[in-house]
């Protein structure tokens, strides 16, 4: 599935990364969908926003291949009307499953339980369902 293997130690530590890498994802999906969101309600071109966010510290994979808003990747599925791309349900699935890990080995995740409560949400709105992890910028009632 993967362009690279990458060893990560005993039996299960692979599992402990990748759980780890999507929660970090999760994170940043919400995050620059909240700050598209924000930029543009101030009135920013979503090109140029999106354009200085990739040029500073900002830049993440959700605002610079995956951005949730349609229009500024084409690539994305923004662009598609969500279709296609890392399903709201695995994206909620990979998130519960790094809660509940993080709560066996004794790390809090502060964060996560909002997050839970975002990918919930957008789970539950018809506009959002069966749609790509980036649609909670619809469901956060980004302008399209």
């Amino acid at each position: 599935m993967g362009a690279s293997v990458l060893h990560c130690g005993a039996q299960g530590a692979g599992l402990s990364a990748k759980l780890a890498n999507n929660y970090l994802l999760a994170i940043t999906n919400i995050a620059t969908a909240e700050a598209m969101n924000l930029g543009m309600r101030w009135g920013l071109d979503r090109r140029v926003l999106a354009g200085v966010l990739n040029a500073s510290t900002g830049r993440c994979w959700p605002s610079e291949v995956n951005n949730p808003v349609p229009g500024v990747v084409a690539r994305a599925p923004a662009a598609r009307d969500y279709q296609g791309g890392f399903g709201l349900a695995l994206m909620r699935k990979d998130l519960g499953l790094a809660m509940v890990a993080a709560e066996q080995a004794g790390a809090r995740l502060p964060l996560a339980h909002t997050a839970s409560e975002v990918y919930a949400g957008a789970a539950r709105d018809q506009r959002c369902q069966g749609r790509d992890f980036s649609v909670v910028y619809r469901y956060l009632g980004g302008e399209e």
